[in-house]
């Protein structure tokens, strides 16, 4: 009941980070399940490669959610989402066969310096100098496809490098943050799919679990992900959000240098 009640908790905070800075709560969500697939003695061999399959099979379903909400605001581009999502596609399931080529402690090392990264990247405020426009097609279809397979390797959204992506090509910010959260959605549920079948049949799976996804976390996590996605999608349109940045730095350079040292 305790976990359970700890999936639900973390499915809130998810998806106001998900609506908030359209990073899809990967960031949150995977070291939160590696600490609690600790705890419940999961085999290690396996137990980052499901924090990573779960993370991105409830990134689906609160992507949906977000998109709604910045949809109804008019942000999204869905005409720049098309074509990234081309390159999304093929980059998020290699993505997942890079992550699959890891053993469980070098990926755990993995994400723990890419959480570090980010906490810097959002602590500092650091931004890429906004000295271009959107590419044509194929630049945007190549960047989708390395979007793609990093988020995938990560079990992220893809907020965490889309934003920094489209601010660069002098995209106004809650432009960025609504494709983002658009962007999210192919990223997830290619990387889900994926992750299901590379994880098919090993052994060393707990009960509950198909591949590298598992069901209680995903159930406990969409429960109330969804509702907060709505709620941190409204949030972004009407504060400034430099204080929270701060401390969602704080939080996530604990948790990757936590990875790093453990």
């Amino acid at each position: 009941m305790l976990t359970l009640l700890m999936y639900v908790v973390l499915g809130a905070a998810a998806g106001t980070l998900a609506g908030l800075f359209g990073i899809g709560g990967g960031l949150i969500i995977v070291p939160v399940l590696i600490l609690s697939f600790e705890t419940q003695n999961v085999a290690p061999e396996v137990m980052t490669h499901l924090a990573v399959g779960t993370s991105l099979a409830t990134i689906v379903i609160t992507s949906i959610s977000s998109i709604k909400a910045h949809h109804a605001k008019e942000a999204v581009r869905w005409d720049w989402f098309t074509f990234i999502a081309i390159g999304i596609v093929v980059g998020s399931a290699l993505g997942v066969k890079t992550a699959g080529m890891m053993s469980g402690e070098f990926l755990q090392k993995a994400i723990g310096i890419f959480a570090i990264l980010i906490a810097i990247q959002m602590g500092l405020g650091l931004k890429p100098k906004a000295s271009r426009t959107i590419p044509g097609r194929p630049g945007l279809i190549a960047a989708g496809g390395v979007i793609g397979w990093a988020s995938s390797i990560f079990g992220i959204g893809g907020g965490s490098l889309t934003v920094p992506f489209l601010s660069w090509c002098n995209t106004k910010m809650q432009t960025a943050v609504a494709t983002s959260a658009a962007i999210g959605f192919p990223i997830a549920i290619v990387g889900a799919l994926v992750n299901i079948e590379e994880g098919w049949g090993n052994p060393l799976l707990p009960e509950y679990a198909t591949g590298y996804v598992y069901w209680p976390a995903f159930i406990g996590i969409v429960s109330t992900s969804v509702i907060f996605a709505k709620l941190g999608a409204k949030l972004a349109h009407k504060l400034p959000s430099t204080t929270l940045k701060r401390i969602f730095a704080v939080l996530l350079l604990i948790v990757g240098s936590r990875f790093l040292l453990s």
